[in-house]
């Protein structure tokens, strides 16, 4: 006889039944959740257990001048690793490494010795010693890819270019700035391994190749480049300057052409430090005085570092003046050597004597201080400070490097007397060289703040465009009317003012001198500089000349002014600008048009004295016994007395 099963059994029964489906409902979730949402993670996580994969670094884009000439380029070399878990002989694969190295033995074993994945022996391993190495077949031994940064040019525009790192990562310079573009992705070689690392006899490998990155095209060139670093570095050694920068802009878009820092530093050498005396007291330094000093080598003071600007500062006095309608060219000024302001006496730099009775164009011409003090009282604290701000004096320019700084100024409710007075001609104001020269371009390209800039362009691995940076042409803070008469007052300046010797037959530049006192003041040390542009009528280069503490001798006209009409008398033929001679002018030897002779394949001295007969003078580049190239190109026609640059090579080079 059957037992019919009780109510609670059945109802037992049925919970159990219903519990049976969820957890199976529950798995079946779990299976769709594993399979749809973490299959592909845990196949990766399976595939990662299975194989070991060695990064291959990617080639570094290039870093190119406005021609397409490199600054920085990538070699490939190679990388040496050992896998622990496929060595066999310890103290062999230690001794073969470190012989074929040039590395310490014990230094190579305790790396091979380290029960790790994979142990990085040597980077950057000349593609002969790898090859020898690979060629060993030592198990455990790896041979990859690599890359090495060179830097042709050495100590060309060091601060400026930057370098990498061991990981290739940018430190300072462009190389920082553009880091993620130059850098490219890393590729990968994979192999099959067992569970404990090792290689199967019949494994197979996986490339997956690196991405290059992409080269950048910059607005600096090459020979203007040089003409400044060699026109600042001959300078401070004749003045025994503590140090000098040159910086050349186009003031209508803001592409630097060149901005030489001295003293500067080996790129290709970049933890060597550049002076003897502390080079020689080296290793007793600490590491932080080490850190210190190398971050003081490479620093670009163009743009890191602030200073009283001086004189120079009076073009954006004169400027707001002009604007505000408060003087023009012909406003009547006295000068009696020195000015009562607040209880003080402010001197001209002309003091104990004076310049008299002298117009606004004439007092820009003479620099006189009592004039600029004038503009600045009539323009009151309020605006003269408005006009700081329009001429973007407190805020970085936005140059693509990095480490900028900023202008430091009073606040304009500290602005008294004395400080609008002393701020007038560039004294209780601190701005960097960069942002002096952003102001100064606005006054003579029509009135408007440029951002300057030195990446261009991106290239791809082929050549083609990939990006092309732009730089918008910012806030008009002039009118039209006013810079046109600064230009014609700067002008002045360099005709018949404190600028004279950076006169120029066939060109009309305009500037303005500066002699900035260091502070603390009365500590007797200057800075010397220089801003000036041409051609006057629609200038197309500005620059700007700064000679840090020369010795003797420190006034801006006398000790920069040459050093301007140097540059600029290379740099303007150069850039294809031409002369155009008053009648006053025809008559000078600079007037006399010469055409450049072929001298490619000559000895150096012969190119030389055919060059010098011919009336022009001459500047090697490189080491050697014959001439390789020229520049300019024979046949074209230069001003008398122009620089011609031979490229040599040496006897056994020749083919």
């Amino acid at each position: 006889m059957m037992i019919k099963p009780s109510i609670d059994i059945k109802k037992k029964l049925l919970f159990l039944l219903f519990a049976l489906e969820i957890v199976l409902v529950a798995l079946l979730g779990r299976v769709f959740y594993i399979q749809a949402f973490m299959g592909p993670d845990l196949q990766a996580r399976a595939y990662e257990q299975q194989t070991r994969d060695r990064l291959i670094t990617p080639e570094r884009g290039s870093i190119l001048d406005r021609n397409m000439v490199g600054l920085a380029l990538t070699e490939t070399v190679a990388s040496v690793s050992v896998i622990h878990s496929q060595i066999i002989n310890e103290e062999e694969v230690a001794k073969v490494l470190s012989d074929k190295l040039e590395m310490d033995y014990n230094t190579v074993l305790t790396k091979v010795s380290k029960k790790v994945a994979l142990e990085r022996i040597k980077t950057k391993v000349e593609k002969g010693v790898a090859d020898e190495i690979r060629a060993l077949n030592l198990p455990g031994v790896a041979v990859d890819e690599d890359i090495k940064r060179v830097y042709p040019y050495s100590t060309l525009a060091s601060q400026v270019i930057g370098f990498v790192g061991k990981d290739n990562q940018g430190i300072i310079g462009l190389e920082s700035k553009y880091d993620k573009y130059l850098k490219g992705e890393s590729g990968k070689i994979l192999t099959e391994t067992n569970v404990i690392g090792q290689e199967y006899p019949q494994s197979r490998s996986y490339r997956e190749d690196p991405i290059p990155g992409n080269d950048l095209v910059t607005s600096l060139d090459v020979l203007v480049q040089q003409f400044a670093e060699q026109t600042i570095e001959k300078t401070i050694e004749v003045k025994g300057a503590a140090r000098g920068a040159i910086i050349v802009i186009n003031p209508q878009n803001g592409e630097i052409y060149a901005m030489a820092n001295k003293p500067d530093f080996d790129l290709n050498d970049p933890f060597t430090i550049n002076d003897e005396q502390l080079a020689a007291v080296w290793d007793t330094l600490d590491d932080k005085e080490k850190s210190d000093s190398l971050n003081q080598m490479w620093r670009n003071f163009s743009l890191n570092d602030t200073y009283e600007p001086g004189s120079t500062f009076k073009i954006v006095t004169s400027a707001a003046g002009l604007e505000e309608n408060v003087v023009d060219i012909n406003s009547p000024f006295s000068c009696s050597g020195s000015v009562a302001v607040g209880g003080r006496q402010i001197k001209c730099w002309r003091y104990p004597r004076s310049h008299g009775g002298e117009t606004f164009l004439q007092g820009v011409e003479n620099s006189c201080n009592p004039v600029f003090m004038e503009v600045a009282s009539r323009l009151g604290a309020e605006t003269f400070y408005k006009y700081l701000i329009k001429f973007g004096l407190n805020v970085k320019t936005g140059i693509d490097l990095p480490g900028e700084a900023s202008g430091i100024m009073y606040k304009p409710d500290k602005i008294g007397p004395v400080e609008l007075a002393t701020m007038s001609f560039g004294q209780s104001i601190t701005i960097t060289p960069l942002q002096l020269l952003r102001a100064a371009a606005a006054t003579v390209n029509g009135g408007y703040l440029i951002t300057p800039h030195i990446g261009t362009q991106l290239l791809d691995d082929d050549g083609n465009i990939v990006e092309t940076f732009s730089y918008e042409k910012g806030e008009q803070v002039i009118s039209k009317e006013t810079s046109e008469t600064m230009k014609v007052i700067l002008q002045s300046v360099v005709f018949s003012g404190t600028g004279h010797k950076t006169y120029i037959p066939g060109y009309r530049v305009g500037g303005k001198t500066a002699t900035s006192e260091k502070l603390p003041r009365r500590s007797g040390k200057y800075i010397a500089s220089f801003l000036a542009f041409a051609p006057a009528e629609n200038p197309q280069v500005m620059a700007l000349v700064l000679i840090d503490e020369p010795q003797g001798i420190y006034y801006g006209g006398t000790v920069a002014g040459p050093v301007m009409k140097e540059l600029l008398e290379n740099v303007l033929p150069y850039l294809n600008i031409k002369p155009e001679y008053l009648e006053e002018e025809m008559s000078m030897p600079e007037a006399v048009r010469v055409a450049v002779p072929d001298v490619r394949g000559l000895k150096v001295s012969d190119a030389k004295k055919i060059l010098t007969d011919a009336g022009l003078k001459v500047d090697t580049q490189g080491e050697g016994d014959i001439v390789d190239s020229q520049f300019p190109l024979p046949g074209e026609t230069v001003n008398y007395q122009s620089k011609v640059v031979l490229y040599l090579q040496s006897l056994s080079e020749e083919t």
